[in-house]
């Protein structure tokens, strides 16, 4: 097993870390975090994440297009998407389809065109997630039942619902359907009750973590710039919080992130050859 921390839902290539991102990476390695799952947003990023994930030790990336950057794309976008998808296929650090999902928490994509443009763009990606046998990295904010029934719809190889916050219900639909659910630095909040109590009494198998760096910052930078770096600390509440070791909570963590994440576990030679579906 790989000895090293995953941080599955970093955007490291996020403006705040334009003055310092190879300093960032290179610490957090440091820190024992040796996997960082860079997702896209939308189309103009696609490049720029498979670019910066190369140049990073250890990184990998995935292509999606971002329920915040619905408002702006284009149904073309996905077919751009798909192409990008195709080309990835052969390329080991591309590992997932992602930033996915539905928000229906920012104001203005609470609309009913909003909403039902969203939801066009992600039954899409979902279909092409399963049309290439990837798993998913999910958005999901106000959301929890509508991102379920998608994935009810359109059934994918598994993947990550990113920085879950919903019922218990919710989580084992997602667990059922084989995904994993992110926890980060809300966790870390003592007044994040729902979120702790999830993150004590879930399967072990269910749980990964992450930091969304350079947002959700934990509680000891609240309000600062979040980084990879934090993700060891991260781990710790977690540990604190199921009565774990924090060795304990880096091997279960990981198994987990690689078992969402098979691409990455073959990236990093601890799985099997990946099969594409053409």
């Amino acid at each position: 097993m790989t000895s090293h921390w995953i941080d599955t839902h970093c955007h490291l290539d996020a403006a705040e870390f334009a003055a310092d991102r190879s300093e960032v990476s290179s610490r957090a390695a440091a820190q024992g975090v040796g996997s960082i799952v860079i997702p896209a947003v939308a189309v103009h990023n696609f490049a720029t994440v498979r670019d910066l994930a190369h140049a990073t030790a250890g990184a990998v990336y995935a292509l999606g297009i971002h329920p915040m950057a619905t408002p702006a794309a284009r149904l073309d976008d996905l077919d751009i998407l798909e192409s990008a998808v195709v080309a990835a296929l052969d390329d080991p650090r591309f590992v997932a389809i992602g930033e996915i999902g539905l928000d229906f928490f920012v104001e203005n994509l609470k609309t009913d065109a909003a909403r039902a443009h969203q939801q066009q763009f992600y039954d899409r990606q979902l279909q092409i997630a399963r049309r290439h046998g990837l798993p998913v990295l999910l958005h999901v904010r106000r959301s929890q039942d509508q991102v379920l029934a998608g994935l009810r719809r359109i059934a994918v190889p598994g993947g990550i619902a990113h920085a879950f916050n919903g019922s218990q219900q919710q989580a084992t639909g997602y667990v059922e359907r084989g995904l994993a659910l992110g926890f980060g630095g809300a966790m870390t909040f003592t007044r994040a009750l729902n979120i702790r109590r999830l993150a004590a009494s879930l399967p072990e198998g269910a749980l990964v973590l992450e930091t969304d760096a350079p947002d959700i910052a934990p509680q000891w930078i609240n309000g600062q710039r979040n980084s990879p770096g934090e993700l060891p600390q991260i781990g710790q509440s977690l540990a604190e919080l199921r009565g774990w070791t924090l060795e304990d909570t880096r091997i279960r963590t990981t198994a987990n992130a690689l078992a969402a994440l098979p691409r990455l576990a073959h990236y990093l030679g601890l799985g099997s050859p990946i099969q594409t579906v053409a």
